[in-house]
């Protein structure tokens, strides 16, 4: 399996929830519809041709990868995009109804700032909290539905801390109540397995960048029957869902690399992974003992994120003592100071705690030197660094 030229004698990589580099079998697979295969998938003559079946070819694996049938998977330029589509196109889809919209506290921003451009233009839209894991209860859930109710979007898996949610017993809940139901999926698609049917969604969005495909490409699955207002029109593409000629060439990236995560997955990729964030954890247990605390669930999380705080350190100023490491942390920073990560404040979790969180996050080519080499760096500065009150 080749290396992306990326990744050769650079920092270790532990940040592969803010994007993935792409695979070199992925860059190899679109490289011909930026080349001859140029045409316009819509025109009829010989330069359509080529470049119309790979996009349906595309389409296909895209769904195969999340157990649907490609005619109902929609391509869009970003995963936010996908999720502005599923979240203002069920609710603008609803004329001259009263709507309301319900997600919760830790949504990625896609989401999140849907809904509040929903709000501001006058549909009711409840957030739910979640508990010290990060997860949604179902009973609030339940409790915050009502007669207008039209859409549920909760994610699959959080970005920070890897915290799977209830999807189906959620989906199933939402159902009961005659709504729909959007998953992101951004996270999970690739890392776990991932059923349209079995989770009994309406809409799930699937990102290029989280699994090895370029920037600038995601889809929607969207079930048949789901009521969608077009956010972009125009020429009637995707369906008459998402106008503007296709971006073969990353359609056609996004297919084969859920291919390859499929394949993945099959061959115990997330097994691989999940021993080596154990043993990540392992080692910075070892070496600072009980400084080190689990941020999210013990088991029912991603097998590749790692989300700890180390007692008494800041963690942006940790790693940007360590440039050997690139990761992220549990705070943003703005013009030299931190903030606390809203999802970690969310969980109940102090700004002590939350200035002190490194997300740890492997991928398809973390290799045991890798976190071995990880923890020793990141022991010895935490170890030496001036102690934060």
């Amino acid at each position: 399996m080749a290396v992306p030229a990326g990744l050769v004698d650079e920092p270790i990589y532990l940040d592969h929830n803010a994007t993935t580099p792409v695979d070199p079998v992925v860059a190899d697979a679109c490289v011909p519809y930026l080349t001859h295969a140029f045409g316009n998938p819509s025109s009829a003559h010989h330069y359509g041709t080529e470049p119309r079946a790979a996009l349906e070819r595309a389409r296909e694996q895209v769904a195969a990868v999340i157990g649907a049938q490609g005619e109902h998977v929609v391509f869009t330029a970003s995963g936010s995009e996908a999720d502005a589509l599923a979240v203002c196109g069920v609710a603008l889809a609803v004329r001259g109804k009263r709507a309301h919209v319900v997600t919760q506290c830790t949504e990625h921003p896609a989401v999140l700032e849907a809904c509040r451009a929903l709000a501001n233009a006058g549909v009711d839209v409840t957030v739910l909290p979640v508990d010290g894991d990060g997860v949604v209860d179902p009973d609030a859930l339940r409790a915050a539905l009502t007669s207008h109710t039209v859409l549920v979007s909760i994610m699959a898996a959080n970005n920070e801390t890897g915290a799977l949610q209830p999807i189906a017993e959620l989906a199933r809940i939402t159902h009961e109540h005659g709504a729909v139901f959007h998953c992101d999926a951004a996270q999970a698609v690739g890392k776990v397995p991932v059923d349209v049917a079995d989770l009994d969604v309406d809409l799930l969005t699937v990102v290029g960048h989280k699994m090895y495909a370029p920037k600038g490409i995601g889809a929607l699955y969207v079930r048949p029957g789901v009521r969608l207002e077009p956010l972009v029109r125009g020429g009637g593409q995707e369906r008459g869902l998402r106008a503007g000629t296709e971006n073969v060439a990353f359609a056609v990236a996004l297919g084969t690399a859920a291919r390859l995560a499929g394949d993945a997955l099959a061959a115990g990729e997330a097994d691989r992974v999940r021993a080596l964030r154990d043993r990540l954890h392992d080692r910075l247990r070892e070496g600072l003992g009980d400084r080190v605390l689990l941020n999210g669930p013990v088991a029912s999380r991603l097998p590749n994120t790692l989300n700890v705080s180390i007692d008494g350190v800041a963690a942006h100023r940790l790693l940007a003592e360590i440039p050997q490491v690139a990761a992220s942390t549990g705070s943003a920073c703005h013009s030299g100071s931190a903030t606390p990560s809203p999802v970690l404040t969310a969980m109940g979790l102090s700004p002590r705690r939350s200035l002190a969180a490194l997300r740890l996050s492997l991928g398809r080519w973390s290799t045991r030197e890798d976190v071995d080499r990880a923890a020793e760096l990141i022991t010895a500065r935490a170890t030496v660094a001036e102690p934060v009150g």
